[in-house]
């Protein structure tokens, strides 16, 4: 039997943009297996807990794996990302990039990663057009500004966002 290809896609998630969906649903054709790996990562202050963000993933991604047919799970997690990578059986890591100033940062992670284990490749997906200059932090600093951010985040994430902003 084939080994199955399995890569994790790794975030905050805080919260989930439509950037983020479109890179799962691209990287799930390719692969048998995607593990979406929601990050704690506290140093970013989040507004949601790690729980509630890989909840709403999970919500927001679920007709992703309906339509590719492929295994998605949505896994927190607060380890090293390579040391995760090799519990949940992943071979590849997917990165989605925005615009050239994501590629310095991504470039030296991927190195390091390498270094760290050379049998786990990185992989880069360029963000859709369309959702180039989208960013959580922009998202959030939008919205507790007041801002519309719904051409930004899918329906449930919108909600929510708004009403954990509200409090």
């Amino acid at each position: 039997m084939p080994e199955h290809r399995v890569a994790l896609y790794p975030g905050t998630f805080d919260p989930i943009t439509n950037g983020h969906v479109d890179v799962i649903a691209r990287a799930a054709r390719l692969v048998d297996k995607l593990v979406v790996g929601v990050a704690m990562n506290a140093g970013k202050g989040p507004i949601f807990p790690i729980e509630e963000r890989a909840e709403l993933v999970r919500a927001e991604i679920a007709p992703i794996a309906l339509r590719t047919g492929t295994l998605i799970e949505v896994v927190p997690f607060n380890t090293l990302l390579i040391a995760f990578a090799r519990e949940i059986g992943a071979k590849m890591i997917v990165r989605g990039l925005r615009a050239v100033s994501d590629f310095d940062y991504e470039f030296q992670m991927a190195g390091m990663n390498y270094r760290l284990d050379p049998d786990i490749e990185t992989v880069f997906l360029m963000a859709s057009e369309r959702h180039q200059f989208i960013s959580s932090r922009f998202v959030k600093d939008i919205a507790m500004l007041g801002g519309d951010i719904s051409s930004f985040v899918p329906k449930l994430t919108l909600e929510r966002t708004l009403a954990k902003l509200r409090k």
